[in-house]
């Protein structure tokens, strides 16, 4: 059986799964995107291949296994976009909470099967039906609980609006010992600078106590202020829009001091190697054409306490 731990975004982590780019289908046709930026490559026909996403993938599945992770993939379903593993569940404490997401997405949770056989059942949630909630969109955080929203009267206008506010009292629910703080994104169909699909495409804990954050990302500036003052204005990486774009706040920790990150994020990159952190470095600009990034295409079930 799997013990299922994580209770912040940067313990040394144990198990992961992590998506694949296998037989991720044909590009799809602008109208069918869920989002901006992929619509944007699909349009001006840069939209990546499945032959380009592959070693990126597995450039990562190796530095994994570097540390010591024990790496599980899903079961490759053949024309079907598997590589964002973070949309389709998420695990806090002991916890396998499965997401609602765009039904078009379903059959990616059939995929790893074979992962939630090893959880004792007890500790895996489905969630009611108005419940809304990705991955990408929750980040446990000690006492706390990071979740990123859109409560606007115009939320189902967007495709781009993934978590709603029935999936903040849920949390709050399924965890009532921890303080649930829900910040309202910025959302665009059409701008993908405009745009946060979700929480950790604009904000993630990194180490034990910084943050990288992209201001224009949050729709409320006191919730933005919120969060500086909570990590300290000396401790955060403030991104800029075009860093947003190419997903520099999509980093993955492996450990406190330990980050995944893409190669091109030069300035993030020094910065973090500044403040003492081992910066892993892969290629994954290909992957990010589809909004996304490492810790949308990673799952962790097991961090150390």
């Amino acid at each position: 059986m799997l013990k299922l731990h994580v209770n912040d975004e940067t313990a040394t982590l144990k198990a992961v799964v992590l998506g694949t780019a296998e037989s991720c289908g044909p590009t799809p046709k602008a109208e069918d995107c869920y989002d901006p930026k992929s619509k944007q490559h699909v349009l001006a026909g840069t939209y990546p291949l499945e032959k380009d996403m592959i070693p990126e993938m597995e450039a990562v599945a190796a530095v994994l296994k570097k540390y010591d992770v024990q790496v599980f993939r899903p079961k490759v379903i053949q024309d079907y976009n598997q590589i964002f593993s973070r949309d389709i569940a998420f695990v806090i404490e002991d916890k396998f909470i499965k997401s609602n997401i765009l039904p078009d997405r379903e059959r990616e949770i059939e995929a790893i099967k074979h992962v939630i056989e090893q959880i004792n059942p007890e500790n895996v949630i489905k969630l009611p039906e108005e419940v809304h909630v990705e991955g990408g969109d929750v980040m446990p955080w000690g006492d706390y609980i990071f979740v990123g929203t859109y409560s606007g009267d115009d939320y189902s206008d967007y495709i781009t609006a993934r978590t709603n506010i029935d999936a903040v009292i849920a949390l709050q629910e399924l965890f009532p010992h921890k303080t649930v703080k829900s910040f309202e994104l910025r959302k665009s169909n059409t701008d993908p600078k405009e745009n946060a699909l979700h929480l950790d495409c604009c904000f993630q804990p990194i180490g034990t106590d910084k943050a990288i954050l992209h201001k224009n990302g949050f729709l409320v500036e006191k919730e933005y202020e919120w969060l500086v003052d909570f990590f300290g204005k000396e401790n955060i990486f403030e991104i800029s829009k075009e860093e947003m774009y190419n997903m520099n706040s999509n980093i993955f920790s492996i450990s406190p001091n330990v980050v995944i990150s893409e190669q091109n994020f030069t300035r993030l990159n020094t910065w973090l190697e500044e403040k003492g952190f081992t910066v892993e470095k892969v290629p994954y600009a290909e992957i990010a054409k589809q909004e996304g990034l490492l810790r949308c295409s990673t799952m962790p079930l097991i961090r150390e306490k």
